[in-house]
């Protein structure tokens, strides 16, 4: 079973460049069976492990003379993330298992409806490729911190989040804010797990889903090219959404029981 969700997991990531970390926590609570708790210090491990994988194949991925890499705004981004992410890892520890998922439901709600609707930010996602390199350093720190602070406590790597906020907000080409984004969930996640230190976590879960993941990825790379993905965009997010509706359903009379 471990097998079959880390490929599936990976296959998302493959296909759609991200989305598969909001999977993580609830396939680990509901199918593996892990509390809460241990979903989130666990999926922060499977997170950094495939987004670091991702990020080395990606940087060799690059044509000649193509920079796939911002260091610069990786490690203000990223900098600002690992801190938040790591301050932040304790409060999970203070809520309660039902209104962890129920959190963790909201947030799928909403990307489910931004991926849903993001016709309209594709145009300015594309129309970004070619702004010039002009970064505001505040709300770069900004941004790090407020996706540090998602994936401390929820443990998700926020790469649905860190993209356009890297192309939109900072003002950084497509083809380094997939790179970028990459080495940012990787160093954000790794700063949520030693955040956790100490927690409930599961090695062999975290090995099983890594190594299948990495096939899924690559599988999930290959489709992309043969399948429309704005297609494959809406219907992921109307499993996100319908996903987020049982989550709060069957968690929310939890909280006054």
């Amino acid at each position: 079973m471990d097998l079959v969700l880390g490929f599936v997991i990976g296959l998302t990531l493959g296909l759609l460049g991200g989305g598969g970390s909001i999977l993580t926590v609830p396939a680990l609570v509901y199918l593996v069976g892990q509390s809460p708790q241990a979903a989130v210090t666990t999926s922060l491990a499977i997170v950094g492990m495939n987004s670091a994988v991702g990020a080395i194949f990606h940087q060799g991925s690059g044509g000649e003379g193509a920079s796939t890499f911002n260091w610069k705004v990786a490690l203000t981004f990223g900098g600002a993330g690992m801190l938040v992410s790591y301050l932040a890892a304790g409060l999970s520890k203070h809520l309660s298992p039902a209104l962890l998922m129920v959190l963790f439901a909201l947030l799928m709600l909403a990307i489910g409806s931004l991926m849903l609707f993001q016709r309209r930010e594709d145009a300015k996602v594309n129309s970004a490729v070619d702004q010039p390199e002009k970064y505001n350093l505040w709300l770069t720190l900004a941004s790090g911190a407020g996706v540090g602070l998602l994936t401390g406590v929820l443990g998700v790597g926020g790469g649905f989040l860190i993209v356009p906020a890297l192309v939109m907000l900072v003002g950084l080409p497509m083809v380094q804010a997939v790179g970028t984004s990459l080495a940012i969930i990787a160093a954000n996640s790794f700063a949520g797990l030693i955040g956790h230190f100490g927690g409930q976590f599961d090695l062999w879960t975290t090995v099983y889903f890594v190594s299948a993941g990495i096939v899924g990825t690559l599988v999930g790379s290959k489709l992309a090219h043969r399948i429309p993905a704005r297609r494959l965009r809406q219907l992921f997010a109307v499993f996100i959404l319908v996903l987020a509706i049982f989550l709060m359903i069957d968690n929310l009379p939890k909280l006054w029981a």
